[in-house]
């Protein structure tokens, strides 16, 4: 069997950053796979919202405010998030320290409200189909959230070692702030609808 070359990737460079990494394209695909699971869950919440006589089901109402300060938070976070990037690009390596700092404070400012936000939805997640759907839902979003933190504390230790030298660094920086942004973009619909839905 004859084998074809498609596509030659020899001369990109290790240290690429953006669109020129092959580890920036790795994260995009794994985001377009991790939004298709949410967008499929939100489709099963709506569709039981759908079918059931009362949403929720013989429950009130989920609390707003632990939603509303997770949802402060992580639209606040924005904005050093971009910073970082944007450092990280310039491979400025004291700003690059100082924000990821700021990140994983806000990472962890984030996971606190969620402490709250499971028993504000009045449902526990084996109740009913709400209360799974609710926390499933909850849960996949924790997940990112947490899974982002342990990327950027990872990041930031290794940024105040020698592995700050090696140019990589500051690419993997640009793919965990574009993860986060991904993070904090499918939290605000499923934050619409958790919060919405029930008080239509």
């Amino acid at each position: 069997m004859r084998q074809r070359v498609v596509l030659d990737l020899t001369e990109l460079t290790p240290n690429a950053t953006g669109t020129a990494s092959l580890t920036w394209w790795g994260t995009l695909a794994f985001m377009l796979i991790e939004g298709t699971g949410f967008l499929m869950m939100i489709a099963v919440y709506l569709y039981l919202a759908s079918i059931a006589p009362a949403w929720p089901p013989d429950t009130p109402p989920p609390d707003p405010a632990p939603g509303l300060w997770i949802t402060g938070i992580l639209l606040v976070s924005v904005v050093p998030n971009v910073l970082v990037s944007r450092w990280a690009q310039r491979r400025d390596l004291k700003r690059v320290r100082a924000g990821l700092v700021v990140m994983t404070l806000l990472g962890i400012a984030a996971l606190l409200p969620r402490i709250y936000e499971f028993p504000a939805m009045h449902a526990m997640w084996d109740s009913n189909a709400y209360g799974s759907a609710v926390w499933v839902l909850l849960g996949l979003h924790t997940t990112h959230i947490l899974t982002d933190l342990i990327d950027t504390v990872v990041l930031c230790a290794l940024m105040f070692t020698r592995h700050a030298a090696n140019p990589r660094r500051f690419g993997d920086v640009q793919d965990n702030a574009l993860y986060w942004n991904f993070v904090v973009l499918i939290w605000l619909p499923i934050w619409a609808i958790l919060y919405g839905v029930p008080r239509l």
